[in-house]
């Protein structure tokens, strides 16, 4: 099997995961995943295609995330493995969607607009 490329997006954040056969090491920018993603959530959620496929000691994965903040990346991280997991085995789609892990969050962070304190907030109105 050669490398499988995939990108995933979450908020500002982009990962490009490359997953080959292996032994089942991460590797996140030149760090060990529980180097750069210190909470057991954040793990978690960067595994979670993964154990729902069982291929957690199959693949090595290398990936290349910016962007965004570290919930935000870990989500990109997982949108991406997924997308791997499903050109892998196309049967892994079955599991995988009703979970949403394959769905790509669309939620963005609201644009200021001139004349307003924030997206929403506005300067305080005075009547008189």
């Amino acid at each position: 099997m050669e490398t499988i490329h995939k990108i995933g997006r979450r908020k500002t954040a982009v990962a490009r995961v490359y997953v080959s056969e292996g032994k089942g090491n991460i590797t996140i920018n030149k760090r060990d995943l529980t180097n750069y993603f210190t909470t057991p959530t954040l793990q978690y959620k960067v595994k979670q295609p993964l154990v729902l496929t069982e291929n957690e000691t199959s693949f090595d994965i290398k990936v290349n995330v910016f962007g965004g903040g570290i919930t935000g990346q870990a989500e990109a991280i997982r949108l991406a493995l997924a997308r791997v997991m499903c050109a892998i085995n196309e049967e892994h789609r079955l599991v995988l969607k009703p979970e949403g892990l394959l769905t790509r969050d669309p939620r963005m962070v609201e644009r200021k607009k001139f004349g307003q304190k924030k997206a929403r907030k506005k300067f305080q109105f005075s009547k008189r």
